[in-house]
This record gives structure tokens, C-alpha cells and sequence, in this order.
């Protein structure tokens, strides 16, 4: 009998995420490159503690980034109970566990959760929110050191050219004053086909923040 390989069974999970109106209409292929491409993004530094994603959705790019790096450990965090569902399926599907763990929250209640604020090497985000709010609710999690690394339309990262970083991220979306509120540095601007910015969190995040369930939306810090 032949054995299915992982990425094999990727596609097929993917396509049940598609199935489930959980990704977008975009070709796999597409998408998979996209996360692959984040997944580069993350090696520019080495790591040792786990990753967050933010709003994980269908899977990607987390289950692509977890299939692909079999030292990876990745906590995918959603709030929307279809999310949520298909997300213990797919990590089980894929054998994944226990290097993958799928969180059940909000994320502004996991950034005051003592377990998990200041814990994260890096925080990874594809679609989640707009920066302010992105920045907002990723700061509390990391550590002091680690990044945060975030989808950025097209155009936007392209001015880094076609290799990589060689400049900031957009002071239009990631204000450095704005962001040091934070704790957060913007610090680099990367395009690899897809664009990212990376932010360091150079100093803890104050403990004011994030501010309640859904304020951060309402009353963004920067815009």
C-alpha cells in the first residue's frame, strides 16, 4: 500500500479548508508559496521558543510552516468556533501534535494570560487585523528580543527589492513612535515574491496593554 506523504496529506487538508470557505479562492499553490515564503522570513533569525500565529483561520501559513519544519513548535490561536474545529482536525490529520497546539481565545485575553505574555520568539500573522491592532495584540506575547512578522499587501514591501532586507517596514503602517508604545522597532522591510514586515520587540510591552476584547479595533492606536 502506498504511504501518503505529508505534504500530500497538506494538500488534502487544504483543500477541506477550501471546501470550507476557511482560505481564500487564490491557487493552493499560490498560498502554499506565500507560507513558505513565511516560513524564510522566520529563518532570517535563528529561534528556540515557540511561535504564535494570530487569527489562524483555514491554516495557512501555519500548517504549511509546521509541516515543512519538523522542529517548529507553533500555537495557532482563532476565536471562531469553524476555525477552531477545523483546526484540531487538520493538526491531527497531519500528525501534528503535540508540536502544534490550536488555542481557543482571543487574543487580547491570551496577552493577559501570565502563561503566555511574554513567551513567544516570534508571532506570525497573515490576515489578522489591521497593523495597529496586529501590533497591539502581538506585543504582550513576546518576549523581549523576539519578532513579529506580518503579511503586507502587494507593493507595499516591494521597495526592498527583489532579494530580501534592505529596508524598513512602511512608516505609513508601522509609525516607529506609534509602535514603541509598544515596545516594539520596526526593523526590517522584506520582499522574497511576497512582502513582510518584521518588527523586534526591544523592551517588555507595558502592562496596560492590549486593552480590552475588541478596543483595540474600536480605538486604534495608530492608523
Amino acid at each position: 500500500m502506498t504511504q501518503t506523504s505529508p505534504f500530500e496529506a497538506l494538500e488534502a487538508v487544504l483543500d477541506e479548508a477550501r471546501r470550507r470557505s476557511l482560505i481564500g479562492k487564490a491557487p493552493l499553490a499560490t498560498q502554499v508559496s506565500h507560507s513558505e515564503a513565511f516560513l524564510r522570513a522566520l529563518r532570517l533569525e535563528a529561534f528556540d521558543g515557540p511561535v504564535l500565529e494570530l487569527g489562524a483561520g483555514g491554516g495557512l501559513p501555519g500548517l504549511v510552516i509546521a509541516t515543512e519544519d519538523q522542529d517548529l513548535r507553533l500555537m495557532l490561536l482563532d476565536s471562531a468556533n469553524r476555525s477552531v474545529e477545523f483546526l484540531n482536525w487538520a493538526v491531527d490529520e497531519l500528525d501534528l501534535s503535540p508540536r502544534v497546539t490550536v488555542i481557543d481565545a482571543r487574543a487580547e485575553d491570551l496577552g493577559r494570560n501570565e502563561e503566555f505574555r511574554g513567551s513567544f520568539d516570534a508571532v506570525i500573522a497573515r490576515s489578522f487585523a489591521p497593523p495597529a491592532v496586529t501590533a497591539e495584540c502581538a506585543a504582550p506575547l513576546l518576549r523581549v528580543g523576539g519578532r513579529l512578522i506580518v503579511s503586507e499587501p502587494p507593493g507595499y514591501a516591494q521597495r526592498a527589492g527583489s532579494t530580501g532586507a534592505s529596508s524598513l517596514p512602511s512608516a505609513q503602517r508601522w509609525p516607529a513612535e506609534e509602535c514603541g508604545k509598544l515596545g516594539l522597532t520596526p526593523l526590517l522591510s522584506v520582499y522574497d515574491g511576497f512582502g513582510f514586515a518584521i518588527l523586534r520587540q526591544t523592551v517588555a510591552c507595558p502592562e496596560h496593554y492590549p486593552r480590552r476584547p475588541g478596543i483595540p479595533s474600536k480605538r486604534p492606536l495608530f492608523s
